[in-house]
């Protein structure tokens, strides 16, 4: 199988299954990362450690945000220019991300050293964790440049149509952070330091493999760094800074949520929780998709093939409904045993039980929302996808979750977040329908 799609051409529904299968597994992947890092330290070192490990997560998600919304704009803008076979555009564009995110981890790295506590502060953060959260923070942000680079390559390549080498990439992270974490937790007697060790240098000798496995292979035009024009790096900044908000908009429409399911008590708590464990896995299936059509779609937006592009939304959303239907109907029948893989109170177990079989049932609208605006993301329209994540948190499922609560109790929370899917779904075709984002230029 090659290694690199043109996706211009060729069998839209076969690059889609194969493009993007790679990037659920890899996501997978990603997501068992920090399993297997909370289940270390939790066994290895007890629940204070685990907590003070998860107050400084709450930052580290934050700034991955930031990253991912970084990545989101370059994929976008070099995918365009794989579309349009322009190598010279091409490299310059690699070049001015790769300046871009060197100085912005060095300048993120001294930040966050220097003011770990007082960010952990703001979240106020128990005392007897400080100790603990503090350096854990500070180690994870003296490796923001391994973050940086480990997530930008795999951007890199996914523009120009490889999923599979990524994939190799999070592999090797995951496999190291397995070993490495018993190693400096117990066997270095470094206790929460050690783990936060144990991810700097996995994900350093996945980047520094990736590195030299992209440079050897010459899968991307990478050149010696040098300052980039002012425009390069305009543009990135003017896509990548909204794109960058949209994960924070998601992230606190998030935790509006919990404000919401904490008026319930412990056990709709407790239950909700592990229902956000198995909906973070269920997801990953529309997150990728959203990944895979943002490429396929910007490299034809890039020599203008709109017919193509409207064929890979089509294509994108028929694959969605396949597979989150499946999945959707795989938690109905088997949820007890999914949530009991996590939480054995009877009255949790419940309300999971319940909150995930009525959400069933909305997973394939959620899809919709992550294909829908992973093709208008690509055309480069960051802020009319922002806005419309604002609608979606804001707007739709934290009022809705509330209302629905205050009619029917907890079981209204699902009912709340599961119409506000449909809801924003049914805006998201619109914008795709009827939006001018097909307009935009991002490269003259």
């Amino acid at each position: 199988m090659q290694r690199q799609y043109d996706f211009t051409k060729g069998n839209i529904f076969k690059q889609l299954i194969f493009f993007s299968g790679p990037i659920i597994l890899a996501n997978i992947l990603q997501t068992s990362y920090q399993v297997v890092d909370s289940l270390w330290i939790g066994n290895l070192l007890g629940a204070d450690a685990l907590g003070a490990v998860a107050v400084s997560g709450v930052i580290v998600f934050t700034l991955l945000s930031f990253v991912i919304g970084l990545n989101n704009a370059a994929l976008t803008i070099l995918s365009q220019q794989k579309g349009r076979g322009d190598e010279e555009g091409l490299k310059k564009y690699v070049n001015a991300f790769v300046v871009t995110l060197l100085f912005l981890s060095i300048i993120m790295a001294i930040i966050g050293v220097i003011f770990a506590e007082q960010m952990l502060q703001l979240l106020r953060t128990p005392e007897n964790l400080m100790p603990y959260a503090t350096r854990y923070l500070q180690i994870n942000f003296i490796g923001v440049l391994f973050l940086f680079g480990y997530n930008f390559i795999s951007t890199i390549l996914r523009a120009v149509g490889d999923s599979k080498s990524p994939l190799r990439f999070v592999f090797i992270a995951v496999i190291l952070n397995i070993v490495f974490d018993p190693l400096f937790i117990e066997g270095f007697n470094l206790g929460v330091d050690g783990a936060a060790y144990a991810t700097i240098l996995s994900q350093g000798i996945a980047f520094v493999y990736g590195f030299i496995f992209v440079i050897r292979r010459k899968l991307v035009p990478f050149q010696m760094p040098k300052i980039p024009a002012a425009e390069e790096v305009s543009l990135i900044l003017k896509l990548g800074i909204p794109a960058g908000l949209q994960m924070s908009v998601i992230s606190a429409g998030s935790a509006a949520i919990m404000s919401v399911v904490t008026t319930f008590g412990s056990a709709v708590v407790g239950g909700f929780g592990a229902a956000q464990r198995l909906d973070s896995m269920i997801m990953i299936p529309a997150q990728a998709l959203g990944t895979a059509v943002n490429s396929m779609a910007g490299q034809n937006m890039g020599v203008k093939n709109w017919k193509r592009v409207n064929n890979i939304a089509t294509y994108g959303l028929l694959y969605n409904f396949i597979c989150m239907s499946v999945i959707g109907f795989v938690i109905i029948l088997f949820a007890p045993f999914f949530v009991q893989l996590f939480i054995r109170e009877l009255e949790a177990v419940q309300f999971a039980v319940t909150y995930l079989r009525i959400m069933a049932f909305c997973f394939p609208f959620l899809g919709i929302n992550f294909v829908l605006n992973g093709v208008v993301r690509a055309s480069g329209a960051m802020y009319q996808v922002l806005i419309l994540n604002i609608i979606s948190f804001w707007i739709l499922r934290y009022p809705l979750t509330y209302f629905f609560s205050q009619q029917y109790n907890e079981v209204g929370i699902a009912i709340g977040m599961g119409t506000s899917f449909v809801i924003s779904s049914v805006l998201a075709f619109l914008y795709y329908k009827f939006g001018k984002w097909r307009k935009k230029e991002i490269l003259s």
